[in-house]
């Protein structure tokens, strides 16, 4: 039996861009519930940098920084909409579908917010 995962399908340049504003919105939740404190737009653009350069992608930095801002809005959104208990469940859920191999309802509904957020900021 072949043990190998499967080689992931490639990404196209809007879903790599949906995926960094998904998953810093994770980071950003995480980090308030777990700290008290929002990272910075300069913090969500330096991680996008990080995660890109483990798939040897790049994005300049002033498209690092709009995403980082569309996950700090999202991120707000959604810890000014819920409970604190509602809203750490959700961190959790989003932080753990950051693995291809977790099915979450929740964070599929997110990422389509992520995608209708990048697609508002690009008809502006």
């Amino acid at each position: 039996m072949n043990w190998e995962k499967p080689t992931p399908a490639a990404i196209s340049e809007r879903g790599m861009r949906v995926a960094l504003i998904f998953a810093l919105a994770a980071e950003r939740l995480t980090a308030f519930y777990e700290y008290g404190q929002w990272l910075t737009e300069a913090q969500g653009a330096s991680l996008a940098a990080d995660w890109l350069s483990r798939s040897k992608n790049k994005l300049p930095l002033n498209e690092r920084r709009q995403l980082s801002a569309l996950s700090d809005h999202l991120a707000r959104h959604i810890e000014s909409s819920l409970s604190r208990e509602a809203g750490m469940y959700t961190a959790h859920e989003m932080m753990e579908s950051l693995d291809p191999n977790h099915h979450s309802e929740i964070a599929e509904s997110l990422m389509v917010e992520c995608e209708r957020l990048l697609d508002e900021e690009q008809a502006d």
